[in-house]
């Protein structure tokens, strides 16, 4: 099964389509699949709800699609950085599912594993909590998480092989491993393709099962969202 597609725009083409759930990699601006965003942009689709970490910044990663309101909800951990997602959110106009970093991380990763839910102590007593199961095991109460599943994921790594399996590089890593496996349909974005058997099998941060399809983008621009230097 070919797996490279020659760019970001052929890679989403035939899979994206108005009301889907796109789940996208990344923390910040780090490890965020900057062409397949763009793509997804320029794609035109619409009523998209989006699971990440963030939903980037004004004028870039997630704030693109923000800006051509092609995105209804977002289901995100911290959203501090965008004000036009401010703008949105509290005119009414973008719905938004608050949910814990920790919990947005398991809730990937158990959808990806196939668990529907599970209990967790964090946000039992909150807003987190409202209209949620709340049991209780050996004393303490814990509330319960419905997992994630996204029609598709886009996810940024470092290096993958034809095949799709994939190195993250360093931070880089955060939240796409998870996000990998909770796609359904899964489309990586790299900086380095590689011939199959060129990874060593104990390097490989997610295996190829997860990956559907892949395109290069060998010079991301990687922008830095707030950089602070020494006064002279």
């Amino acid at each position: 099964m070919k797996k490279v597609y020659p760019d970001a725009a052929s890679a989403l083409a035939g899979v994206v389509s108005d009301g889907q759930t796109i789940a996208v990699g990344g923390f910040g601006l780090c490890g965020i699949p900057e062409a397949l965003i763009a793509a997804l942009r320029d794609s035109g689709v619409t009523n998209l709800t989006a699971i990440s970490n963030n939903a980037g910044v004004d004028g870039f990663g997630l704030g693109q699609l923000l800006a051509t309101r092609q995105i209804k909800k977002m289901i995100a951990s911290y959203v501090g950085e965008n004000k036009e997602f401010e703008r949105q959110y509290l005119a009414g106009e973008l719905e938004l599912e608050f949910t814990p970093q920790g919990t947005l991380a398991e809730k990937l990763r158990a959808g990806g594993a196939g668990i529907p839910a599970f209990f967790t102590k964090t946000g039992v007593g909150t807003l987190v909590a409202d209209g949620k199961d709340i049991r209780e095991f050996d004393g303490e109460q814990y509330v319960m998480e419905r997992s994630l599943v996204a029609d598709v994921s886009l996810v940024k790594a470092w290096k993958a092989d034809r095949a799709g399996n994939l190195v993250y590089r360093k931070t880089a890593r955060n939240f796409n491993p998870n996000v990998a496996m909770a796609g359904k349909i899964t489309i990586v974005e790299v900086e380095e393709l590689v011939e199959i058997g060129e990874i060593d099998p104990d390097q490989v941060h997610t295996p190829s099962i997860f990956v559907h399809r892949i395109v290069v983008n060998a010079t991301p621009e990687k922008r830095i969202e707030q950089r602070t230097v020494r006064a002279q």
